[in-house]
């Protein structure tokens, strides 16, 4: 009788009634991985759970890819493209705070050190978000027209030290290889936006983010007798504040937001010896392409400068990291009305913010779009609820539906508009 009543709706209709009968579903998954957190590239819980879940559905599956990661592929039963949707799976180093009955107690090591594990960014909602979607459109196969290419990644918030892993590794293994995909589709869960919201934005969405590490080399001495020696100390600190100056003086502010953060600072050993070295670790955050080189070359002028003007020494050493995540204009400008039609009107165009996502490997492979799904609760503000990496961080979980009608109802816009 169900298939009956489906048969009869619009492909949009059926997501929408099959989405909400798996809602219970959806979350049971995400409570259940929420409970076994797994730290980046080593999601082997997770990644199990993945796989036999797409093999119940009859869906075809890759692994290992990029380590733990999960790639299904689902064909409709009508010719079309291939589009892809991802989920990123991975937990983070974070005792969690949040009293719940799927409270997770994991504990792990982490770059030599034992630590608490904890979905605090929400990874944990796009896994089971996805299952959702993979389980609503396997569904409905035969009425798709080309495949759905669905993405399980792991490491999103980097891989260990010495490792290589993530979307970027993803990619590197032909995870959108084979069908080739046209288009990407992500998501994030936030607690920046209620329950029922979606937010996105055309071009450059998040930023690039790279780290810098800078050694001040001066010359040791007493510290009563700083003339005799050269102070990288206070070296450091003069390259501390000219960093400043590259957004805030030397860059054009009004064409895109950055910044250049000093995250620590390490030298000397006493209070009474100046030492010979000081090093500083950072991150550079950028919206545009070409002031992110810019920015890179005024760090090293900034330091290598001040440093000779003390008669120190600087060596500047500077790590890319992810791209800008950048929503193609004309994808997100076809799939805005989507977007607009799942939130019942309650979705609006938002100004970039300067985290980063590695979905952006993808983006820089085929045209993508990356956008928020609003999980906080309606009762709180914005200032009240605990951010993404927080030990505090709350999942509304009546936000999850939203996110499997998105991500479902895109990919099928896609591949009807693709034919």
């Amino acid at each position: 009788m169900l298939d009956a009543i489906l048969m009869s709706l619009t492909l949009s209709q059926q997501i929408d009634t099959a989405a909400a009968a798996v809602e219970s579903r959806v979350i049971a998954t995400r409570r259940d991985i929420h409970q076994h957190p797994e730290l980046g590239n080593r999601e082997t819980r997770t990644s199990k759970l993945v796989a036999d879940r797409l093999r119940e559905l009859k869906i075809e599956v890759r692994t290992p890819v990029a380590h733990t990661g999960v790639v299904g592929i689902l064909k409709g039963g009508k010719p079309g493209g291939a589009v892809a949707l991802r989920a990123d799976m991975d937990a983070l180093p974070v005792v969690e705070q949040v009293d719940v009955p799927f409270k997770s107690t994991v504990r792990t090591t982490y770059n030599g050190q034992e630590v608490g594990v904890m979905h605090a960014c929400g990874h944990d909602a796009h896994v089971a978000i996805l299952l959702g979607v993979a389980e609503v459109l396997a569904g409905m196969r035969e009425q798709l027209p080309g495949t759905i290419v669905f993405l399980f990644q792991p490491a999103e918030e980097g891989a260990p030290e010495g490792e290589e892993g993530g979307a970027e590794l993803m990619v590197k293994e032909g995870a959108l290889d084979n069908p080739k995909v046209g288009a990407v589709f992500g998501l994030h869960v936030t607690s920046r936006f209620p329950v029922g919201e979606i937010a996105y934005r055309p071009g450059s969405m998040m930023a690039a983010v790279d780290s810098f590490v800078i050694k001040v080399h001066g010359r040791q001495t007493h510290g009563a007798y700083p003339w005799l020696g050269v102070d990288p100390i206070v070296v450091a600190s003069q390259i501390v504040l000219g960093l400043q100056t590259i957004p805030s003086r030397q860059l054009d502010s009004s064409l895109a937001p950055s910044i250049v953060t000093v995250g620590a600072i390490h030298g000397g050993v006493r209070n009474n010896i100046i030492p010979d070295e000081v090093e500083m670790i950072g991150t550079i955050r950028s919206l545009d392409a070409k002031m992110r080189e810019e920015i890179h070359s005024r760090i090293k002028r900034t330091a290598e400068e001040i440093a000779k003007s003390g008669g120190a020494t600087a060596d500047v050493a500077i790590t890319t990291g992810y791209p800008i995540t950048y929503n193609d204009p004309a994808l997100t400008e076809r799939m805005a009305p989507v977007l607009s039609r799942v939130a019942a009107g309650n979705a609006q165009v938002v100004n970039a913010v300067l985290g980063a996502e590695d979905f952006s490997f993808y983006q820089q492979k085929v045209p993508g779009l990356f956008f928020w799904v609003g999980t906080r609760p309606k009762n709180q503000t914005a200032e009240e609820a605990a951010s993404n990496h927080s030990p505090k961080f709350f999942v509304d979980e009546s936000g999850l539906l939203l996110g499997v009608r998105a991500l479902a109802n895109l990919a099928v816009e896609y591949l009807s508009g693709a034919r």
